[in-house]
């Protein structure tokens, strides 16, 4: 699929060592292949369902994005990346966004007729 977002080798091979690697009884799924399925979740504000196949299954991306979460690996690994020739007199990390309801994007503007009254309906 085209517009997907992989990690490269080198990209992953800084974050491998910072990844938790506890091995649960079933054989894991590949990680680099993970973190780039929940980097282009989150990249795209996508929910875990519409996440492309090739990234692995939509649970899996979530339990693993819920787990280093709240150990605190994505931390760790911004850290850690902005230890490599960061200039440490600006550094910042935005994970802005905002939410608006959904019928935010009708278009519908009320806009006051010429006498300073509504055009809209008045109740009554």
């Amino acid at each position: 699929m085209s517009g997907t977002f992989w990690l490269t080798e080198e990209q992953f091979s800084k974050i491998k060592p910072l990844l938790p690697n506890k091995p649960r009884g079933v054989a894991r799924s590949d990680d680099r292949k993970v973190l780039s399925g929940i980097i282009f979740c989150l990249q795209r504000g996508y929910r875990w369902s519409d996440v492309p196949a090739e990234y692995g299954p939509a649970k899996t991306l979530y339990n693993r994005y819920k787990r280093w979460s709240e150990a605190g690996v994505f931390e760790r690994i911004f850290e850690a990346l902005a230890q490599e020739g960061a200039d440490f007199g600006t550094l910042m990390i935005d994970a802005t966004h905002v939410k608006t309801h959904r019928i935010a994007a009708n278009g519908v503007k009320k806009i006051p007729a010429a006498g300073g009254r509504s055009g809209a309906r008045r109740a009554g």
